[in-house]
């Protein structure tokens, strides 16, 4: 027994090419509540550090440096730290876990399962800020997809690997559109990222809008408005990263994410913190730049046949339709669908307003008749709403414009076409059929 232990022993001594590992490790120096500096040590941005003595630790995510300094954003909530506390990195930059592991599992930001069920096992691993490709791996939107809302279907026809966005103030509907295209999505897995909204919304939206079958098919992802602002980032580039690595695997998905929004305000957040200057509705550069990084990862791949359908709700602060989130997400988006309050005051559900509402894709995924019948409702209604205030007070007479007397006796056809109830499903060719056989003349 004893020369085995000297023999392996002087064997482990002999190895020429043991290199001593030394633990890296660095000192607090300055802590506001969320952004942390530390000093004495050197690490790759997006690298999770512990920082704290047992049992006072709090983990915080690396991300920039200045004056010699490490800058950290804290990931938890308060912690009792003392001044010159231990800062210990504990992880590399970000890798998401990824596979079918994750079907009808509930993750945090930071990917740990919150629904009870115990770790996830088997998963694979996808880097969380994408794989970079070329634009000419990207496919063309050629196929459309069911969402099951008939105004959607029929007029605003999206396709399998398109990106949408759903545009609206608060308190107008989005999350109730949001549920009824889940439930009736023709998709091999629905991938949902809850960033930035309250937790009743996530549980009510878990319980309601992900119940039954749709719920062994997805992966929710899930930050609420109290997390810290990194990790509301790290939930929309995890539920990315899930997305992709389904792609990868040459299946159809569906991506959610509500909302983009809260997602620039935690890109805010952390450019004011590391000294950003503020510009347009005090959006630093760096927040609406993030925009076009995290929407371009979207869409079909070609060479496995895969694609991602995103879907992004978008708050419009106050209502302006030129907030710089809605404006730039306007910009790079392949459509939007915009909700009116004026519409959901009228009872109008979904709120959609077909008028400044648009799928660039539409003309490229539906036959010619359906096109013509969607551009003749589309006549009619923007007839009927610039001509409303004379027909409502009765200054219009008809017969004075045949175009004026053909939208009001097309109204109330296109008000009952754009009407669906929260529980109903609208099938592709029956909303097809329908507007066809109503405005196809």
């Amino acid at each position: 027994m004893l020369n085995r232990f000297t023999s392996d022993y002087l064997e482990t001594l002999a190895v020429t090419d043991f290199r001593p590992a030394p633990k890296v490790s660095g000192r607090l120096a300055s802590y506001d509540g969320l952004l942390m500096e530390a000093v004495g040590l050197s690490l790759p941005v997006g690298t999770i550090c512990e920082i704290g003595e047992t049992g006072a630790k709090v983990e915080a995510e690396v991300i920039g440096f200045r004056n010699g300094r490490t800058l950290l954003m804290n990931l938890g909530g308060p912690a009792a730290l003392l001044p010159r506390a231990p800062v210990r990195p504990v992880g590399p930059p970000g890798e998401a876990e990824v596979g079918a592991a994750l079907l009808g599992r509930v993750v945090d930001g930071a990917g740990r399962p919150i629904d009870g069920l115990g770790p996830i096992r088997g998963a694979g691993s996808w880097p969380l800020a994408g794989k970079l490709q070329s634009p000419l791996d990207r496919g063309r939107v050629l196929e459309p997809m069911d969402v099951g809302v008939r105004a959607i279907n029929g007029l605003l026809t999206i396709g399998q690997g398109q990106r949408v966005g759903i545009m609206a103030g608060s308190g107008v509907g989005k999350s109730v559109l949001l549920g009824m295209m889940v439930r009736a999505a023709q998709a091999d897995v629905i991938v949902i990222g809850l960033i930035g909204e309250r937790s009743r919304e996530v549980a009510d939206f878990l319980e309601t809008k992900v119940a039954g079958a749709a719920r062994q098919r997805s992966v929710v992802v899930a930050v609420p408005a109290n997390h810290s602002p990194v990790l509301r980032i790290r939930g929309a580039l995890r539920a990315t990263a899930i997305a992709e690595a389904f792609r990868n695997e040459g299946k159809k998905v569906l991506l959610i994410m509500d909302s983009l929004t809260r997602v620039a305000h935690a890109g805010r957040e952390i450019g004011l913190a590391l000294g950003e200057p503020a510009s347009a509705r005090g959006y630093p550069p760096s927040a609406i730049a993030m925009l076009p990084n995290l929407i371009e990862r979207a869409g079909t791949d070609v060479r496995t046949g895969g694609s991602i359908t995103a879907i992004y709700t978008v708050l419009a602060d106050g209502d302006d339709g030129n907030d710089p989130v809605v404006d730039s997400a306007r910009s790079i988006l392949d459509g939007h669908i915009v909700l009116n309050r004026h519409l959901a005051e009228r009872g109008v559900y979904p709120a959609i307003d077909i008028g400044p509402s648009v799928s660039r894709v539409m003309t490229d995924i539906a036959h010619a008749d359906h096109v013509h019948a969607a551009r003749v409702l589309r006549r009619h209604l923007a007839t009927y709403e610039e001509n409303r205030d004379l027909v409502l007070m009765g200054a219009y007479r008809p017969g004075a414009d045949p175009a004026i007397d053909a939208a009001i006796a097309a109204h109330p056809a296109v008000m009952e076409y754009i009407r669906q109830g929260s529980d109903d499903v609208v099938g592709l060719g029956d909303a097809i059929a329908e507007l066809t056989g109503v405005f196809g003349a």
